[in-house]
């Protein structure tokens, strides 16, 4: 298939213009695409190797500039049917001109191919620096390096207003295996949905997620925890679950440094109590935090009021879930029974089997509180399996 004379040939500038407005991309990421299809056209042969890494690089330099996919895909096949439709052609066979067209779309499959797979690559490696950079700016805010002014400027750069308040929401791993950036950029998808239309942050430590949210109605914190534990797959308390933590909120950089501290304290209670709700308010579990500031009083009412109970048969594990379960249910035994998977009979003679070790009665208001108190202790001093400390 012949073009006419060089008058009636297109301009090559001009098609990229349109194609560029069309796309609302830049026309220079064409390069010599234009070019290239014009001789296309004339001769039928392949795009050569140097078009096609000219193509990879303006891809490249495409996701670097931050200009989406999509655009840069749209503004090739503009160029295409700008091309094809401004092209005089003489009159010629069916077959030529199907050649012809042929060899257009195998170049534009090729262009496209090699601009998308330079952006993908590219894409990788800036999202790669950006979770470096946002990892640097949350570790520096939370050892307080750089200096206040440096922290507010780079946390300007990422959409956070230091000065605000802010909350922090930790996702943990239920233990060893992939982190939860796993996930991949849905993980930001989701966050900023549920925290919007406060600014957010998501960041990677170890196997840590790590939300940071900006506060504006006060809910937004709340709706990142569901939203999370939902994508996550958080299920019923189980060893393998994802726990999600929301910390208070509070204001500066020192605040975001408080309420990380806060919500991380509070994944180390709902941790050993084992709390049946994925998702947990730091707020509610400040009681246990309470004990464990001082863990030799604790551990001592552990040692000399539970300590009868490892020689119960079975050990003290068996008495101690048991009161765990009879306190939870409003000291029920019917309800502490369904919650055990045993017969009311078996859970009043594990608690008479306490009441024998101990001295102390579990329906009796005054010794349930201390036994509970106790239980409670337990559970988060790991005991019997780690003795507890001594004042």
């Amino acid at each position: 298939m012949q073009l006419t004379g060089d008058a009636g040939r297109p301009d090559p500038a001009g098609i990229a213009r349109a194609a560029g407005r069309e796309a609302g991309v830049a026309p220079d990421f064409l390069g010599s695409y234009v070019l290239a299809q014009l001789d296309v056209i004339s001769t039928g042969r392949r795009l050569r190797a140097a078009e096609l890494a000219e193509h990879g690089l303006s891809g490249a330099r495409a996701a670097e500039d931050g200009i989406a996919l999509r655009g840069l895909v749209d503004l090739y096949l503009s160029a295409t049917w700008r091309l094809w439709r401004e092209l005089p052609v003489t009159a010629g066979s069916g077959p030529a001109l199907r050649a012809a067209g042929l060899a257009v779309l195998r170049a534009a499959d090729d262009a496209v191919a090699a601009a998308a797979e330079g952006f993908e690559r590219a894409h990788l490696t800036v999202a790669r620096r950006h979770e470096a950079e946002r990892l640097e700016f949350f570790d520096d805010l939370l050892s307080g390096s750089g200096g206040l002014a440096d922290l507010v400027a780079r946390g300007e750069r990422l959409g956070l207003t230091l000065a605000g308040r802010h909350q922090v929401i930790l996702v943990a791993e239920p233990g060893e295996g992939e982190p939860v950036r796993s996930a991949g950029q849905e993980v930001d998808r989701i966050v900023a949905r549920a925290a919007a239309p406060a600014p957010s942050l998501t960041v990677t430590r170890g196997q840590r997620l790590v939300a940071m949210t900006g506060v504006a109605d006060g809910g937004e914190a709340r709706r990142v925890a569901v939203a999370l534990a939902g994508a996550l797959g958080s299920g019923p308390a189980t060893s393998g679950m994802r726990r999600v933590v929301v910390g208070r909120a509070y204001s500066g950089p020192n605040g975001v440094r408080r309420s990380y501290d806060e919500a991380s304290a509070a994944l180390d209670v709902a941790v050993r109590l084992s709390l049946a709700d994925p998702v947990v308010d730091a707020v509610d579990l400040l009681v246990y935090q309470v004990l464990l500031r001082d863990r030799a009083a604790i551990g001592d009412l552990v040692n000399s009021l539970l300590t009868p109970l490892t020689q119960a048969r079975g050990g003290a594990e068996p008495l101690l879930a048991t009161l765990e379960a009879y306190f939870s249910t409003g000291r029920v035994a019917a309800s502490a029974a369904r919650q055990l998977h045993l017969s009311v009979r078996a859970v009043t003679y594990r608690l008479a089997r306490v009441a024998q070790l101990t001295g102390k009665d579990p329906s009796d208001p005054v010794d349930a509180l201390a036994l509970h108190v106790a239980v409670i202790g337990a559970r988060l001093l790991d005991w019997p399996a780690t003795p507890p400390e001594s004042a």
